[in-house]
């Protein structure tokens, strides 16, 4: 194992360090292992590879959790629909990745989050039946996995008024009750990749956005800096390819079925106040629902799709007015007000990066729904070793996985896997949490982190204030986000470290603040 030169970096990222990292990486010392994507996948890999000693250096064409990182549901799935399905080996590993994040790695980021089935006359006993022995089954899966009933609530059946209690905006002709049953959400999942790749920069990883892989080898990449245009090399003793959805486009040999997952983004005055989200089965499917969630900005997100992608990978999947339509028909089937089509504030669409096992064969796998989310860990003939598939809540196994072939295939010398064990930047235990002397929103946020974030707009009545009227978000989360969290724009503030981008509206009301911050503030270069 050969360290890069300099000092082991603090966890804090900014432009300064980018500078100075990717100075240091072209055509400098060769890495222990060179980490392609800064997705929940890539960003992982990072952190599971600098924890074991090894030089690291992680790169991204974009930004921190630019792709498929920043668009799921926020949860972090016990598995419940992969039992279902017979994928128990999938199901068992959600359950037992779901329990790291809640009890271990980042209980600051991801809680337990009340679902509500309603037993509406669209749901036969039948099929309440079989939900009713699901959600049992799930919390079967929640003690296999040795995660805590104080964690996760066991699930229950619910009279019809604490079904309306719960959900108020449900029809309440023919409701029979409902069914309640307890998952785990985070906070926000693009904050979840930044908390990696903090935690693996503070391991010694550098950790390099707007780098572009022009080439890829099994010796290291041929890269151009997205800032300046410059091009130049990185070399590696081991190569891991992480890209996602635009994997199959650095390795040969390498088939990516993308799947489409788009949410709705409604205002809270749309459905009312939601103590619990809302399971909503979609009439002819068995095991299939779209989700209600209620987040702590006040928004809601109506979730999601899973439909086939073909052609060209876009940097920005849309949301078609197909999967919005199918979404709000979903959606009103069960509420007392319907929802319509101008009380859609926002959408926001997401790729899997599911891997085609058809062969090619035409017709094969036409419905992404039934593809498998097991993931695979692939080795080119050059060596490249490329993780895809699985799905969010998974990512430290299938980062694991990644590092342990990487280490193999190129026989390089390195401690065991830790990250099941090692909390992500800003986690604490529960009572530790609760103590901080800070906003509870900040706390969930950036967890031990908050105290300090909520000192920046405590001395500056103007970084105190939120940057948009009616949003809780406010300038000196941005300025952290710009000094800590390796923030270069507006478009980082806006659409990643925070979530105002996916309203567009917000979006544009808040440019101007933003702007100005970046003009306005100073901030340090290292």
């Amino acid at each position: 194992m050969t360290p890069l030169s300099g000092p082991a970096p603090a966890a804090s990222l900014s432009a300064g360090r980018r500078a100075r990292d990717l100075t240091d990486c072209v055509g400098g010392p060769v890495a222990d292992v060179l980490v392609v994507g800064l997705g929940a996948t890539g960003a992982g890999a990072a952190l599971d590879a600098a924890a074991r000693g090894l030089s690291v250096v992680a790169v991204d064409a974009h930004d921190l959790a630019f792709g498929t990182s920043r668009f799921s549901s926020k949860l972090v799935h016990g598995g419940l629909r992969y039992l279902a399905s017979g994928q128990l080996d999938v199901a068992r590993e959600s359950a037992v990745e779901r329990g790291v994040l809640m009890e271990r790695t980042a209980p600051h980021l991801v809680g337990a989050q009340p679902f509500v089935l309603p037993l509406t006359p669209l749901v036969s006993r039948g099929q309440a039946a079989l939900a009713r022995a699901g959600f049992r089954a799930g919390d079967t899966l929640r003690l296999a996995a040795r995660t805590a009933r104080a964690t996760l609530p066991p699930p229950r059946r619910l009279s019809a008024v604490e079904t309306r209690h719960l959900a108020p905006a449900l029809r309440g002709d023919g409701l029979r009750g409902g069914l309640l049953s307890w998952d785990g959400r985070l906070t926000d999942d693009a904050r979840l990749v930044t908390a990696l790749a903090r935690t693996a920069a503070a391991r010694g990883a550098r950790v390099l956005t707007r780098v572009r892989v022009l080439e890829l080898t099994g010796s290291g990449a041929r890269i151009r800096d997205e800032l300046t245009g410059e091009e130049g090399e990185i070399r590696a003793r081991a190569v891991i390819n992480a890209a996602g959805v635009w994997a199959d486009g650095l390795v040969d040999g390498i088939r990516i079925r993308p799947s489409r997952g788009t949410h709705l983004v409604l205002r809270p005055v749309s459905l009312g106040p939601l103590p619990a989200g809302l399971h909503i089965p979609v009439p002819g499917e068995t095991n299939r629902f779209v989700l209600v969630l209620p987040q702590d900005d006040g928004r809601v997100y109506v979730g999601l799709t899973d439909e086939p992608v073909d052609g060209a990978v876009p940097d920005v999947p849309e949301a078609p007015e197909t999967d919005i339509g199918f979404l709000l028909d979903v959606l009103c089937s069960v509420l007392d007000v319907p929802v319509g089509r101008g009380d859609v504030v926002g959408a926001f669409a997401g790729l899997r990066p599911l891997l085609d096992t058809s062969g090619g064969r035409s017709g094969t796998a036409a419905r992404t729904a039934d593809i498998s989310r097991r993931h695979a860990v692939l080795t080119s003939s050059e060596g490249v070793v490329t993780v895809v598939g699985g799905k969010l809540t998974t990512y430290r196994r299938m980062a694991q996985d990644a590092v342990d072939a990487a280490l193999r295939v190129r026989r390089l010398p390195a401690g065991p896997c830790v990250t099941a064990s090692l909390p992500l930047v800003g986690a604490a235990p529960p009572h530790v949490l609760a103590a901080l002397p800070a906003p509870r929103r900040l706390v969930r946020r950036y967890g031990t982190e908050a105290p300090a974030v909520h000192a920046l707009g405590a001395r500056d009545a103007r970084l105190g204030r939120p940057v948009l009227p009616g949003h809780p978000v406010t300038g000196a989360e941005l300025l952290w986000a710009l000094r800590h969290e390796g923030a270069l724009d507006e478009g980082d503030l806006l659409d990643r470290r925070t979530r105002i981008g996916l309203v567009p509206a917000d979006r544009e009301a808040a440019l101007a603040a933003v702007r100005d911050l970046l003009d306005d503030v100073p901030t340090p270069r290292g």
